[in-house]
């Protein structure tokens, strides 16, 4: 009797775990399927000499850091195995730092969200991910500035440009300058802000002492598949665009030109209020703040987006031009003489103002 009563408590303690484990979770292995888009690529290709993706640079990263996978996108399984979680899988052409001439970096940055026990496939883009930018140095500079060098220079290094030189210099996106080094002093002679895909052309001449008019600098825009092909003017010693209020940068164009500074940008007056947010502005009257102001090229606008901000400076400027005392002002033509900045209120704006026209 005893023996049955053991065996009897026993048993059911032995079949518990097995005729409970349905509350327990197994966490299921999922799959990442990276690949190129395929088309995409090959309209891309078809315009430019790229690399073949086989050889592109792949690493696949867990949120916490750890690395799931590194090496070429052609020796990588087509579905990498991974737990729940969130990855970022980034592709490359190949690595690159610091300014280089001919090497153009080509690649894309997507993550995934993945869940237990699903195939996630990632499409993956061949684009341009840095900015180039390159020189056509007229016979006048060469004239007038006989031992003057040129320097492209970003934050993260500077070439030299020699006079024979044909091909592209490329940087990170961002910000960079066209130095003039002539015997022992060295000036910035501009700045432009390049965005990933850009390629900038910047032809470089020089007033000679016969001549006897200003020059004007222009930009013209045409955008292929694969890059934005860009072609821009500077004349040393001219009056180039923004140099004075005849010459004044249109508001698109002073919105790519982020760095420069005692420039004339020219634009119409279409609201004020300004706040950070996405659709922080105000269009119609009354307005509030006597601090600042938007203008865009033209005098209907109605988009935060497409403006420029402008930050009024205390005095009789800011009497003048503010809204708030001067509701007429709305719609009006307006040059401006300040320093362009990247952000003002979360897009981009002109601050230090030192002199206006309004019209």
């Amino acid at each position: 009797m005893r023996e049955r009563l053991f065996v009897g408590l026993v048993l059911p303690f032995i079949l518990l775990p097995a005729t409970s484990c349905s509350w327990l979770s197994v966490e299921e292995d999922a799959w990442i399927a990276p690949s190129f888009i395929k088309d995409q690529y090959v309209a891309t290709r078809a315009a430019a000499e790229l690399p073949d993706t086989n050889d592109f640079l792949m690493t696949v990263l867990k949120s916490d850091g750890s690395v799931v996978y590194s090496g070429t996108y052609g020796q990588s399984p087509e579905t990498i195995k991974v737990s729940a979680g969130t990855y970022t899988v980034r592709v490359v052409s190949e690595e690159f730092s610091k300014p280089v001439f001919d090497k153009a970096q080509y690649g894309d940055e997507q993550t995934v969200a993945v869940t237990s026990g699903g195939l996630f496939k990632v499409g993956l883009l061949c684009r341009q991910m840095n900015a180039g930018m390159r020189l056509n140095v007229s016979p006048t500079f060469l004239t007038a500035y006989p031992k003057g060098l040129l320097y492209l220079k970003s934050g993260e290094g500077k070439l030299l440009w020699t006079y024979r030189e044909t091909r592209i210099a490329y940087f990170k996106p961002g910000q960079v300058s066209l130095l003039l080094n002539d015997s022992s002093s060295e000036k910035v002679l501009l700045t432009r802000t390049l965005m990933s895909q850009d390629v900038l052309t910047i032809n470089v001449s020089a007033l000679t002492p016969s001549d006897t008019q200003k020059q004007e600098g222009g930009v013209t825009i045409s955008v292929d598949t694969t890059r934005n092909w860009i072609s821009d003017s500077f004349v040393i010693g001219g009056g180039g665009a923004g140099d004075d209020s005849d010459n004044a940068l249109s508001v698109s164009e002073a919105r790519s030109r982020a760095g420069e500074t005692g420039v004339w940008v020219c634009g119409f007056i279409v609201g004020g209020d300004l706040t950070s947010s996405d659709s922080g502005i105000s269009f119609e009257a009354p307005f509030s703040s006597s601090t600042n102001i938007a203008i865009a090229s033209r005098s209907n606008v109605s988009s935060k987006s497409s403006c420029l901000s402008v930050q009024l400076p205390s005095g009789a400027m800011r009497e003048a031009l503010n809204l708030a005392s001067n509701p007429s002002n709305l719609g009006k033509k307006l040059y401006l003489k300040g320093d362009i900045v990247s952000a003002y209120y979360g897009i981009p704006g002109i601050k230090n103002i030192s002199d206006y026209i309004l019209k």
